[in-house]
């Protein structure tokens, strides 16, 4: 028979030896896990790939950002009231089809052309169309997104009214998204104030992002009508700005607007994760230079590129930041 004491030992012993043999493996296990974390870093969020973007650029920045297929978002003064420039005539156009639908403008109308309709800037009917010239309304608001026109932004303006996008856009939750005038007549604004504050528009780079959303959603008007204006938003010719940082043949659906410190886009990007509805507003910034690598221009193009990358890569982190 053996002894208590020493089977007592013995049992001593092999639970001090299962004791050692454990920590050596956790030890093990836990450099394996650090060498494998080291080896494959988690992926970049939403915020991690915007955040240096918006620190380094020289100006106020607001971006908003939304997958409409994942719901993935991101904020940055999201809500905060900043100057449009031309990416205002988005809505315009928006206010021009539900005026269609409701059967107060005829867009096959044929609008005439007056010497003192022409204004300066971006466009074609001032420099190359005659005095006396005819179009049809849809062809207006065609050039007004293809080409930012501003002439055949204020013939629309006089065929809707110029407040009725306000209106709408108020009415339909949009409150901070306003034109306030024809283009290059500020004395024609029906918002004084706000045209002192942020010139031809303003909007918040959240109601930008929830108005595409309601477009790609066939919210806004009938089906075809925001096919339509979708259409019209694929043919917008600024390549400076979403198009240069996304790779070639990339479907993007857009407005931008261009003045002498701010640069701003807005629109819907074909990614490999889905649609997104993407929003980046400039003002007060530094760099007013009019050339294609003006400061704000890349920011918008940055963002597009590290947007359109987060949401080509498998299992994006996600990100709500505000």
């Amino acid at each position: 028979m053996i002894p208590t004491q020493m089977i007592s030992n013995r049992l001593v012993r092999a639970a001090l030896l299962f004791t050692a043999i454990a920590a050596i493996v956790g030890e093990t296990r836990s450099r394996a896990a650090g060498e494998d974390a080291r080896a494959t870093p988690s992926a970049p969020t939403l915020t991690s790939r915007l955040e240096p973007l918006i620190r380094a650029h020289k100006g106020k920045v607001a971006i908003a950002v939304k997958n409409l297929k994942t719901g993935e978002e991101f904020h940055h003064r999201g809500a905060e009231v900043q100057p449009t420039a031309s990416l205002i005539k988005f809505p315009v156009m928006v206010e021009a089809y539900r005026q269609a639908a409701e059967g107060k403008v005829d867009l096959d109308a044929r609008i005439t052309l007056r010497a003192e309709d022409k204004v300066p800037g971006s466009g074609i009917l001032t420099d190359h169309f005659s005095a006396g010239d005819q179009i049809a309304l849809k062809d207006a608001i065609r050039l007004m997104i293809m080409s930012s026109d501003n002439t055949a932004t204020n013939l629309v303006l006089d065929a809707i009214g110029i407040g009725a996008t306000a209106a709408t856009m108020e009415s339909m939750g949009y409150p901070n998204t306003k034109i306030h005038s024809k283009v290059f007549r500020r004395d024609t604004s029906v918002f004084p104030e706000r045209s002192k504050a942020y010139g031809l528009g303003s909007t918040t780079a959240d109601e930008m992002v929830r108005l595409l959303e309601a477009l790609h959603a066939h919210r806004l008007a009938s089906p075809s009508a925001c096919d339509r204006m979708i259409e019209h938003l694929r043919t917008c010719d600024d390549r400076d700005k979403f198009p240069k940082g996304l790779p070639y043949g990339t479907k993007v659906a857009f407005k931008t607007g261009s003045v002498d410190e701010a640069r701003t886009a807005a629109g819907l990007i074909d990614c490999p994760d889905g649609t997104v509805a993407l929003c980046v507003l400039t003002c007060e910034n530094q760099d007013r230079r009019w050339v294609p690598d003006n400061a704000g221009n890349v920011l918008c193009a940055d963002v597009a590129r590290a947007v359109f990358a987060h949401f080509s890569q498998p299992g994006a982190a996600p990100s709500a930041a505000r």
